[in-house]
């Protein structure tokens, strides 16, 4: 925002307030009412400055979603990157970049942050194997390949639709295709890790005030 604000020349993006991220707390992690329509339009002002349209099957619209507490705060949360993609989004990502393994290794690694920060299928402990690295080291082991780069688009597909199975199993529901289902869960994902126990002992640690809370 404030990079914006000087005129460099950075993707325009929106902000949702610290504020915002207290009444969700407060209000037993509901979001507040009116918040969803203000992201609405003011994600319209993004697609104009952008040119690209959020969930767009021809021309889509990307977006990184990340939180900003008022101090830094390393490794709150990971950020969510390519956020939008679906099964109509890469195959325009295909077509425009000219390049189909470059948009399906988007998806599939977009498939799995969003798994792992929006859906907490992480790994609890250092002991424990990352659910999505298990599926891509036995695809790779099946195809007789040691490096991620050694797969190609047909295997980079079959990743998405094995990631996709895995969340069915691991969340009981399919993963979202709505841009926007995508957007508000990132959304949440960012004001619930507020609360975690690693934000909870950083503060703790470093006196920052719970009331403060964390943008998007």
């Amino acid at each position: 925002a404030e990079m914006s604000n000087l005129g460099l020349p950075v993707p325009p993006g929106l902000t949702i307030t610290t504020e915002t991220c207290m009444d969700y707390i407060n209000h037993g992690n509901k979001m507040p009412y009116g918040v969803m329509d203000e992201v609405k339009a003011a994600l319209k002002k993004v697609e104009e400055k952008a040119g690209k349209k959020f969930g767009d099957s021809e021309n889509p619209l990307l977006v990184s979603v990340r939180s900003g507490a008022r101090l830094s705060m390393p490794g709150m949360m990971e950020t969510i990157l390519n956020l939008g993609m679906n099964d109509a989004t890469v195959n325009a990502l295909a077509e425009k970049s000219g390049n189909p393994r470059f948009a399906w290794d988007s998806y599939r690694r977009f498939v799995q942050m969003y798994g792992d920060v929006v859906l907490g299928m992480k790994p609890k402990s250092k002991t424990e194997t990352d659910p999505f690295e298990a599926i891509i080291d036995k695809v790779k082991e099946e195809k007789g390949v040691k490096i991620d780069t050694e797969l190609d688009v047909e295997d980079l597909k079959n990743l998405v639709s094995l990631f996709k199975a895995a969340v069915k199993d691991y969340t009981g529901k399919d993963f979202p295709e709505s841009a926007w289902d995508q957007l508000w869960g990132g959304i949440c994902a960012v004001f619930d890790s507020w609360m975690n126990e690693r934000a909870i002992l950083y503060r703790r640690m470093n006196q920052i005030p719970e009331e403060w809370g964390t943008a998007v």
